[in-house]
């Protein structure tokens, strides 16, 4: 019998920071050649604030972490005048397709209402369709980092 899926913030501290380093560095890591695994992972300990930008959030099914997303400051190095961002949003593959990606994104939008933001932007290579339904709109597209991507921007309501 699963249990229902829970959003947690992850801390700084949390037995589940290896494993979310893990998973974004094996996703993500080409975009960022000058990291090891073990500077990625202290750099995402640095990111997890306590509320507010930045915060990294964690999908938990019981115990097990299943998916993360991040809201942060700067995520694309070419465009620090876009910020905040919706960073990080992967749920395992195993797990993809039950809406844990679009409640962990909701999840970030929320944080980043309460902590008075109201536009912020992701970047995103091939899940623009995702995006669109939750309400994103294609703000630029572009290559970065030797990827064509599209940068997307939400505004929230007040």
């Amino acid at each position: 019998m699963n249990q229902p899926i829970t959003i947690v913030r992850l801390s700084p501290d949390s037995d589940h920071v290896a494993t979310v380093a893990s998973w974004t560095f094996a996703e993500w890591g080409h975009l960022n050649p000058g990291y090891a695994a073990d500077t990625w992972r202290e750099a995402l300990r640095r990111e997890c604030g306590d509320g507010g930008v930045p915060s990294v959030f964690v999908a938990m099914e019981g115990d097990q972490p299943v998916g993360t997303a991040a809201l942060l400051a700067e995520d694309m190095d070419s465009r620090r005048e876009l910020t905040p961002w919706l960073a990080s949003v992967f749920v395992l593959p195993e797990w993809r397709g039950q809406g844990i990606a679009s409640t962990l994104i909701r999840r970030v939008e929320q944080e980043a209402t309460d902590c008075g933001v109201h536009r912020f932007y992701l970047f995103t290579p091939d899940q623009q369709a995702l995006y669109r339904r939750l309400g994103w709109r294609d703000h630029e597209e572009l290559s970065y980092r030797g990827e064509e991507v599209t940068i997307m921007r939400r505004q929230l309501e007040a």
